[in-house]
């Protein structure tokens, strides 16, 4: 009778799994603040992809962590760096059995950690930012991702993504838009993850946690600069925002489970104080019922095994 007259729906195909590989790595490296989850080889990234294919996930983020880095983040651009060589192995293992996604953004390949290259000043240069995300949008196609996660926030970075990849003939290709990604507390865990050199923070192109309406302008200025998806991040703290973002958007949303967020109930459930498949289920629960049509979460792969 429950599942009868249940209104919202959790499925396999709504969830989306992250995904982090590190060049170089010999074994899989544990990520401290998030049990559970490591920074992949090539090749446990491989068996770990395809595990979760058949566990029925819709797609696969992939966020690479280079060995090195430098001011401009030249890594990103590099055909033979490691998220453009991690994104060939899994289109050669997987084809089209996934929609496999890329991060589109710098902060994992810049020396200074933030998502852009910087000015004479020290300040992120929009504009600069915007012509390396195009050459890397074009590598991570070329590289077989089927859909760009830029996650920047600079100002234009879907329209400059979008016409580099028109003019170039990747016109199937897609752009899921982070178009909502505040000032969070809650990306600490994700620093670790991804080895990030950040000094400071990133409020001057990040979105003010207190504000609705200016994440909404976001989202439609994301829409008509050709996003075929948008994004709300983190989920959690901004569960009405997501649910202003459905109402508002005529293309479908995402929510970001972001790393806190699963660092918090992994550490309660560890220490006994919650039951953690039924607090994992229902906090994708809410978030689905707030309005996301798709859920980026590091239980992905397992939810999905319990789901089936």
């Amino acid at each position: 009778m429950r599942r009868l007259v249940g209104e919202t729906t959790l499925r396999p195909r709504q969830l989306i799994l992250p995904m982090f590989v590190a060049e170089g790595a010999e074994a899989p490296r544990p990520i401290s603040s998030m049990p559970g989850v490591v920074q992949h080889t090539r090749d446990t990234l491989r068996k770990a992809a395809v595990e979760a294919v058949n566990a029925g996930v819709g797609g696969l983020m992939l966020f690479g962590i280079p060995k090195t880095r430098d001011a401009e983040g030249s890594g990103a651009i590099d055909p033979d760096g490691i998220l453009n060589v991690a994104l060939r192995d899994l289109r050669s293992e997987l084809g089209d059995a996934t929609v496999l996604m890329a991060d589109t953004c710098l902060d994992e390949f810049t020396d200074h950690g933030h998502c852009g290259v910087l000015d004479a000043d020290g300040a992120v240069d929009n504009d600069a930012t915007l012509r390396v995300y195009a050459e890397m949008a074009l590598a991570q196609v070329e590289a077989g991702a089927h859909l760009l996660g830029p996650s920047g926030m600079m100002d234009g970075q879907v329209g400059v993504i979008r016409g580099a990849l028109d003019r170039a003939g990747h016109t199937d290709a897609g752009i899921l838009a982070y178009s909502a990604k505040f000032a969070s507390a809650f990306y600490g865990p994700f620093r670790e993850a991804v080895d990030s050199q950040l000094k400071g923070d990133r409020k001057t192109y990040q979105q003010d946690p207190g504000n609705v309406r200016e994440a909404l302008r976001e989202i439609e200025l994301d829409i008509a600069e050709g996003a075929d998806m948008v994004m709300v991040k983190p989920a959690l703290s901004y569960l009405d925002v997501i649910r202003a973002a459905a109402e508002a958007s005529p293309v479908p949303v995402a929510a970001y489970n972001i790393s806190g967020e699963y660092a918090m109930v992994e550490a309660a459930a560890a220490n006994g104080w919650l039951d953690r498949e039924r607090t994992i289920l229902e906090v994708l629960t809410s978030i689905r019922r707030a309005g996301a049509d798709m859920i980026l979460t590091y239980w992905a792969a397992e939810a999905a095994a319990w789901l089936d």
